[in-house]
């Protein structure tokens, strides 16, 4: 179980993530985390020096939490085929089942939020999400090479181009659902990403047709 200091922490990082990604790290001030929280300014400084200090560590969060849901989805995957291009497939509709949730839609992407305010954060910080960035392409270059060692594409193209598509794909989808209020834009995004997987590897599809 945690602790009483450990879920006041974990419930000011909670309801900053609403705020930042409602109102942006500029609009969001402590103020109003106290607010939501209810804690007081005592309790806050207690568990971050400031506001700087509560951004490098909400976004350590998010991407920490963001990783261990794409290895989980990558275990799962594994654990449902053989085949590496049906992985992707598998792994893909994980993760559009995860951000088509209806209780809690995802509102935006947290990079987003800080790349676009960059002079708000320290270099360190913008590094950490550069990092957390190739991380996760990382993650897609190596199922990408394992589709590429069974499978010829039908056009030229390499492992990373692929994972540099799906993650412009999804963090473009999640930019576009935000701005549009339509919370289905990165689902649908994925799913046309898919099939074009299915062309780009038309052996594949043959023989699970087969």
């Amino acid at each position: 179980m945690k602790s009483r200091g450990e879920s006041t922490r974990e419930r000011i990082l909670d309801a900053a993530k609403k705020l930042v990604m409602a109102n942006g790290f500029a609009g969001t001030s402590i103020d109003e985390v106290l607010k939501e929280t209810g804690v007081t300014k005592g309790a806050f400084f207690h568990h971050f020096k400031g506001k700087a200090d509560l951004a490098r560590e909400l976004v350590k969060r998010y991407a920490v939490n963001d990783l261990k849901m794409f290895q989980d989805f990558d275990a799962q995957s594994q654990a449902l085929s053989d085949d590496p291009l049906e992985q992707v497939i598998v792994f893909l509709k994980l993760f559009e089942a995860y951000i088509s949730n209806s209780e809690d839609p995802a509102p935006g992407c947290m990079y987003a939020v800080y790349t676009y305010e960059s002079r708000q954060f320290d270099p360190d910080v913008l590094d950490f999400v550069s990092d957390t960035l190739r991380q996760w392409t990382s993650i897609y270059v190596r199922k990408f090479q394992e589709v590429f060692d069974k499978y010829e594409p039908a056009l030229p193209v390499t492992p990373r181009q692929l994972a540099e598509m799906i993650v412009s794909v999804i963090e473009g989808g999640l930019v576009l659902q935000r701005a549009h209020g339509d919370t289905g834009t990165t689902r649908r995004q994925s799913e046309q990403f898919r099939n074009y997987l299915t062309l780009l590897f038309p052996t594949a599809t043959a023989n699970a047709a087969a």
